[in-house]
């Protein structure tokens, strides 16, 4: 199965765009966004994706993002949640605190932990347990990036957003 993944979007709507498309492109089976979507008018252009999410520390007015997800048929968690894909365990964070994100690498329960907030793009390995970072869509002063995750291969890829 692929997963893509994405976070911290922060209202870049052309970013966003181009993440939709590639994630269409390249047929995911799920995509996970890791919160910081920023305001609820961005949710729109995310529908026709099978997407779940949490909200990062910069989410506004949670009702209507909730409510945005709702009507592009998608699911907005809350601050965490957890999922089994492929006999994998994820748990899924923002990493607004660094504490509770290594807590959950460490603790021996998941087989993946997504976290964003960084805006750095990363993969590791804490244990058995490999930890995401997908970077950010937004991009700030960086290239904006989403990540692929095959449950088959255990194997993170990143794509850049540029053209």
């Amino acid at each position: 199965m692929l997963i893509g993944i994405c976070s911290d979007s922060h209202d870049h709507v052309e970013h966003i765009r181009r993440a939709v498309q590639k994630l269409k492109e390249l047929n995911v089976s799920k995509v996970i966004h890791a919160g910081d979507y920023c305001s609820p008018f961005t949710i729109p252009l995310f529908k026709g994706l099978p997407l779940e999410g949490i909200f990062g520390n910069n989410d506004g007015d949670k009702f209507l993002l909730m409510k945005k997800f709702d009507e592009i048929g998608a699911t907005l968690h809350g601050d965490f949640f957890t999922f089994k894909a492929d006999k994998l365990k994820f748990a899924v964070y923002h990493g607004t605190y660094p504490e509770i994100t290594e807590s959950l690498e460490t603790c021996g329960k998941y087989d993946v932990v997504i976290s964003g907030h960084t805006h750095q793009a990363n993969v590791g390995a804490a244990g058995d347990t490999i930890t995401i970072n997908p970077g950010s869509v937004n991009g700030f002063e960086q290239d904006p990036l989403i990540a692929l995750f095959d449950t088959d291969t255990k194997q993170v890829n990143f794509v850049e957003l540029n053209d």
